[in-house]
Protein backbone atom coordinates (compact mmCIF):
# COMPACT_ATOMS: atom_id res chain seq x y z
CA UNK A 1 0.00 0.00 0.00
CA UNK A 2 2.74 2.30 0.56
CA UNK A 3 4.11 2.23 -2.79
CA UNK A 4 0.77 3.40 -3.93
CA UNK A 5 0.36 6.10 -1.59
CA UNK A 6 4.03 7.21 -2.50
CA UNK A 7 3.29 7.48 -5.83
CA UNK A 8 -0.26 9.05 -5.77
CA UNK A 9 1.85 11.82 -4.19
CA UNK A 10 4.25 12.15 -6.98
CA UNK A 11 1.62 11.81 -9.57
CA UNK A 12 0.50 15.17 -8.19
CA UNK A 13 3.71 16.90 -8.34
CA UNK A 14 4.09 15.33 -12.33
CA UNK A 15 0.43 15.84 -13.03
CA UNK A 16 1.39 19.55 -14.22
CA UNK A 17 3.39 17.86 -17.39
CA UNK A 18 1.58 17.20 -20.63
CA UNK A 19 -0.93 14.59 -19.17
CA UNK A 20 -0.49 12.11 -22.27
CA UNK A 21 3.63 11.72 -20.98
CA UNK A 22 2.07 11.87 -17.31
CA UNK A 23 -0.20 9.48 -17.28
CA UNK A 24 0.51 6.33 -18.96
CA UNK A 25 -0.91 5.04 -22.19
CA UNK A 26 -4.09 2.39 -21.44
CA UNK A 27 -4.87 1.52 -24.59
CA UNK A 28 -2.02 -0.80 -25.13
CA UNK A 29 -3.58 -4.85 -24.89
CA UNK A 30 -2.79 -6.50 -22.00
CA UNK A 31 0.35 -8.51 -23.52
CA UNK A 32 2.39 -5.18 -22.17
CA UNK A 33 1.85 -6.07 -18.73
CA UNK A 34 1.37 -9.59 -18.84
CA UNK A 35 4.18 -10.65 -20.99
CA UNK A 36 7.33 -8.71 -19.35
CA UNK A 37 6.02 -9.75 -16.15
CA UNK A 38 5.70 -13.42 -17.17
CA UNK A 39 9.63 -13.42 -18.31
CA UNK A 40 10.70 -11.50 -15.41
CA UNK A 41 9.64 -13.65 -13.04
CA UNK A 42 10.35 -16.54 -14.80
CA UNK A 43 13.84 -15.22 -14.55
CA UNK A 44 13.53 -14.37 -10.83
CA UNK A 45 12.21 -18.16 -9.89
CA UNK A 46 15.09 -19.79 -12.02
CA UNK A 47 18.02 -17.84 -10.59
CA UNK A 48 16.44 -18.32 -7.42
CA UNK A 49 15.97 -21.83 -7.57
CA UNK A 50 17.75 -24.81 -6.16
CA UNK A 51 20.80 -26.12 -8.69
CA UNK A 52 20.87 -21.86 -9.53
CA UNK A 53 24.68 -20.80 -8.90
CA UNK A 54 24.45 -18.93 -5.34
CA UNK A 55 25.09 -15.37 -5.05
CA UNK A 56 24.44 -14.63 -8.98
CA UNK A 57 20.98 -14.32 -8.83
CA UNK A 58 21.17 -10.04 -9.30
CA UNK A 59 22.79 -10.25 -12.45
CA UNK A 60 20.18 -11.55 -14.47
CA UNK A 61 17.39 -10.55 -12.69
CA UNK A 62 18.75 -6.85 -13.22
CA UNK A 63 19.45 -7.00 -16.78
CA UNK A 64 15.88 -8.54 -17.56
CA UNK A 65 14.66 -5.28 -16.17
CA UNK A 66 16.72 -3.62 -17.63
CA UNK A 67 15.55 -5.21 -20.79
CA UNK A 68 12.11 -4.68 -19.83
CA UNK A 69 12.46 -1.33 -19.55
CA UNK A 70 14.41 -1.07 -22.79
CA UNK A 71 11.62 -2.57 -24.78
CA UNK A 72 8.42 -1.85 -23.17
CA UNK A 73 8.35 1.19 -22.37
CA UNK A 74 9.73 3.00 -25.26
CA UNK A 75 7.39 0.86 -28.04
CA UNK A 76 4.34 1.20 -25.84
CA UNK A 77 4.60 3.51 -23.32
CA UNK A 78 3.92 0.67 -20.27
CA UNK A 79 4.69 1.42 -16.80
CA UNK A 80 6.61 -1.84 -15.33
CA UNK A 81 5.39 -0.74 -11.95
CA UNK A 82 1.27 -0.36 -11.15
CA UNK A 83 1.74 1.42 -8.14
CA UNK A 84 3.93 3.92 -10.10
CA UNK A 85 0.62 3.91 -13.06
CA UNK A 86 -1.81 4.72 -10.24
CA UNK A 87 -0.91 8.13 -9.17
CA UNK A 88 -0.81 9.85 -12.26
CA UNK A 89 -3.99 8.04 -13.36
CA UNK A 90 -5.74 9.20 -9.97
CA UNK A 91 -4.84 12.83 -11.17
CA UNK A 92 -5.59 12.50 -14.69
CA UNK A 93 -8.51 11.27 -14.15
CA UNK A 94 -11.21 10.14 -17.04
CA UNK A 95 -9.96 7.42 -19.86
CA UNK A 96 -7.25 7.10 -17.71
CA UNK A 97 -8.94 5.82 -14.16
CA UNK A 98 -11.20 3.85 -16.26
CA UNK A 99 -8.31 1.35 -17.52
CA UNK A 100 -6.16 1.30 -14.77
CA UNK A 101 -7.77 -1.90 -13.81
CA UNK A 102 -5.21 -2.97 -16.64
CA UNK A 103 -1.82 -1.66 -15.43
CA UNK A 104 -2.87 -3.90 -12.31
CA UNK A 105 -4.50 -7.38 -13.76
CA UNK A 106 -1.95 -7.84 -16.29
CA UNK A 107 1.01 -8.29 -14.06
CA UNK A 108 -1.12 -10.49 -11.95
CA UNK A 109 -1.78 -12.49 -15.01
CA UNK A 110 1.50 -13.04 -15.81
CA UNK A 111 2.85 -13.77 -12.54
CA UNK A 112 0.41 -16.23 -12.05
CA UNK A 113 1.30 -17.71 -15.33
CA UNK A 114 5.02 -17.68 -14.66
CA UNK A 115 4.34 -19.16 -11.09
CA UNK A 116 2.44 -22.38 -13.15
CA UNK A 117 4.92 -23.36 -15.91
CA UNK A 118 7.94 -22.48 -12.88
CA UNK A 119 6.24 -25.18 -10.61
CA UNK A 120 5.94 -27.34 -13.70
CA UNK A 121 9.47 -26.93 -14.61
CA UNK A 122 11.30 -27.07 -11.30
CA UNK A 123 9.24 -30.30 -9.41
CA UNK A 124 10.90 -31.47 -6.57
CA UNK A 125 11.49 -35.01 -8.33
CA UNK A 126 13.09 -33.28 -11.04
CA UNK A 127 15.39 -31.26 -8.42
CA UNK A 128 18.72 -32.99 -7.75
CA UNK A 129 19.94 -31.64 -4.86
CA UNK A 130 23.86 -30.91 -5.09
CA UNK A 131 26.23 -30.55 -2.14
CA UNK A 132 28.67 -27.93 -2.21
CA UNK A 133 32.03 -28.48 -0.75
CA UNK A 134 33.37 -25.38 0.45
CA UNK A 135 37.11 -25.32 1.60
CA UNK A 136 37.57 -23.09 4.43
CA UNK A 137 40.78 -21.84 5.50
CA UNK A 138 41.66 -19.88 9.25
CA UNK A 139 43.74 -17.22 8.97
Amino acid sequence: MAPVVGTVCLGRRDSHADQGAVATQFSNSTETGTSPTFFFLLIIIGTTSKGAATGFAGIPIGLALTLIHLVSIPVTNTSVNPARSTGPALFAGGDYLGQLWLFWLAPIVGAVMAGGLSRWMYEQEAIIDTIVVEERRVS
